[in-house]
């Protein structure tokens, strides 16, 4: 097995190309060259489970691997109870949505520390993972991996330790390693290959040698400020970072077959070739 690249959402150039709507996607990805695709719910779980269907079928046909973003508006530490049950449900639903792709991996974010401290934000978000557990179980979709992502701003949940840990919890919990939100929640602080290597051996070491090889991953260059990350950039940017190649190394020295979904700010699937091309070549 191999990497995977995809987009998170279309490119602005999917509509140039022709297409135009969901059932469609799966063409488009084919077309640019790529083998997955990240269908966003941000904003709530609006597909169908008709529609997901039959999404999931035009992508099985072409060997896409499909995943799912889960509503933002998840807080798995928040201090109001019933902010953390509705965050079950949303995760419930993105769950029933992927399934109904064909996919089985969700990714959430694990919502922010607030008022509290980092570490009784971390107990109440592991509390809202185990019940968000308990609930995919109880629907028969224990296949679903849950995937908690690394954040971008200094306030949120979501630091590479935070991540593995609530993993830790339970083997079908994978980390979704965000190198541009590790880079600018630390203001650049990826710059050398050992520091990237730092991420790959710490997964390792925290969960062991299979989930490193199968690790979720987002990628794009971000700006930040102190507060960490201000907005996503594309791969023309020369400011800011994280540079792809040294993730790309990693991968093939660990042997790792992650997927990796770029987040680029209107160019994802054609960053996302280049993240492709260069891991290519470096297999040789």
């Amino acid at each position: 097995m191999s990497a995977k690249f995809g987009p998170a959402g279309t490119s602005d150039i999917f509509k140039e190309m022709g297409f135009k709507n969901s059932l469609d996607i799966p063409q488009f990805v084919v077309e640019m060259g790529l083998d997955c695709f990240e269908y966003q719910c941000g904003r709530g779980v609006n597909i169908g489970i008709d529609k997901a269907k039959q999404l999931g079928e035009l992508a099985n046909e072409k060997g896409i691997t499909l995943s799912l973003h889960a509503p933002y508006y998840i807080s798995m530490s928040s201090v109001e109870e019933e902010k953390r049950h509705n965050s079950v449900n949303y995760i419930l639903a993105s769950a029933r949505a992927v399934n109904a792709m064909g996919g089985d991996r969700i990714i959430v974010h694990t919502g922010s520390c607030g008022k509290i401290s980092r570490e009784e934000a971390l107990i109440l978000a592991k509390d809202t993972m185990r019940l968000s557990l308990d609930a995919l179980d109880s629907e028969g979709l224990s296949h679903i991996h849950i995937c908690p992502e690394t954040m971008g701003k200094v306030n949120q949940l979501g630091t590479l330790y935070e991540v593995l840990e609530l993993c830790k919890m339970d083997e079908r919990l994978i980390p979704c390693i965000d190198f541009g939100h590790l880079n600018a929640r630390d203001l650049g602080i990826l710059k050398t290959k050992q520091d990237f290597e730092e991420i790959f051996t710490q997964i390792r070491d925290n969960l062991g040698t299979d989930r490193l090889k199968c690790f979720h991953s987002h990628f794009s260059k971000i700006e930040y400020s102190q507060g960490g990350e201000k907005r996503h950039l594309t791969f023309e940017d020369t400011v800011y970072g994280p540079n792809f190649e040294p993730v790309m190394e990693l991968t093939a020295k660990y042997g790792c077959s992650p997927v990796f979904i770029c987040e680029s700010a209107g160019t994802q699937a054609e960053d996302a070739k280049q993240m492709k091309d260069y891991y290519e070549r470096v297999l040789g």
